[in-house]
């Protein structure tokens, strides 16, 4: 963040010197520069009595994000304006505005990346305490990729994003988790994707193991109420024949049966990982540990629904 203060007399907010080919060229700053509050204002003479000026000089010297006055006198409304007419009359070129955006979204998307990655919960890891299925091997033949999640950034994503119920496909732009495989094992091994495998795929013996990605559609209120809460895909086809992780996209807990626990050899819950597929890539394969825990406890039957707690504890409470 640029503040207040000056260098030499003259107002770090409209230094290019010192933003731009200092900072940035020569120390070589990737992230965003922030302006202070209403920093810009400070730019002339009496303050902000030049908006547009104001923002030609901060913008050009190298503040990619300005912080401006939003609940009195619609202030924003104006620097947007503003903008606007230094952007069409070449006063700020277009390279400064697609590096100012470029720095924006390249810290949104990191940062997204490393929310995904601390928050996966690993469930199970191999049908025998002793022998942990995860991290997956990087030296694998094939991998089965399937599940109606691996391949959608809508489901990915969920409710209340795009738009209030969400919707599946590709909404945005983003990484699936199929491809963010991809990209993790590189040319060297075969990706095999089916969301519904054939039997011809199950029968083969050179899949190394599978990656099943399920959970449920992207619901916002009404659309979300349900009295099943279950996982909408029966991987007991693959899970007989192929070692399995199962991958779970949800927004809530849902009933896991046992049998189909029992049959997978790990189990994460990715929860809604938004368009950054690569956070949970980063995990199974062992670049980073798995440091989400669960905040409540799991229901195992629908029929145990609602888990008041508060109210017992209550009732306890006061006897």
């Amino acid at each position: 963040m640029a503040s207040y203060n000056s260098w030499n007399g003259d107002r770090v907010h409209g230094h290019r010197f010192l933003l731009t080919e200092i900072l940035k060229d020569k120390l070589g700053f990737k992230v965003i520069l922030i302006s202070d509050w209403e920093g810009i204002d400070q730019l002339c003479e009496p303050e902000g009595s030049d908006y547009r000026l104001c923002i030609s000089l901060a913008i050009n010297a190298g503040i990619d994000m300005v912080c401006v006055q939003v609940m009195v006198h619609f202030r924003y409304e104006k620097f947007i304006e503003e903008l606007i007419y230094l952007v069409e009359s070449r006063e700020i070129p277009m390279s400064r505005i697609d590096d100012a955006i470029a720095r924006i979204l390249r810290l949104h998307r990191d940062l997204a990346r490393e929310a995904v990655r601390k928050s996966l919960v690993l469930l199970k890891n191999g049908k025998d305490p002793m022998k942990p299925f995860l991290p997956l091997e990087r030296n694998a033949k094939r991998i089965l990729v399937a599940g109606t999640h691996a391949d959608d950034l809508g489901n990915q994503c969920g409710g209340w994003t795009a738009t209030r119920q969400g919707s599946s496909g590709p909404i945005t732009i983003g990484t699936t988790i199929l491809e963010a495989i991809k990209k993790a094992v590189g040319d060297d091994i075969e990706i095999i994707y089916e969301k519904y495998p054939s039997a011809d795929i199950l029968a083969r013996q050179d899949i190394s193991f599978a990656i099943v990605v399920v959970g449920e559609a992207p619901y916002a209120l009404g659309r979300g109420y349900s009295s099943e809460l279950v996982i909408p895909f029966n991987g007991m086809d693959i899970a007989d024949r192929i070692p399995v992780l199962a991958i779970l996209i949800s927004g809530r807990p849902l009933v896991l049966e046992p049998w189909l626990l029992e049959m997978m050899d790990a189990l994460l819950a990715a929860w809604l990982p938004g368009t950054e597929g690569e956070g949970i890539l980063d995990a199974i394969f062992g670049d980073f540990d798995f440091d989400g825990r669960l905040r409540v406890t799991w229901f195992k039957r629908v029929e145990q629904l609602p888990c008041m707690l508060q109210t017992l504890y209550i009732r306890l409470a006061l006897g």
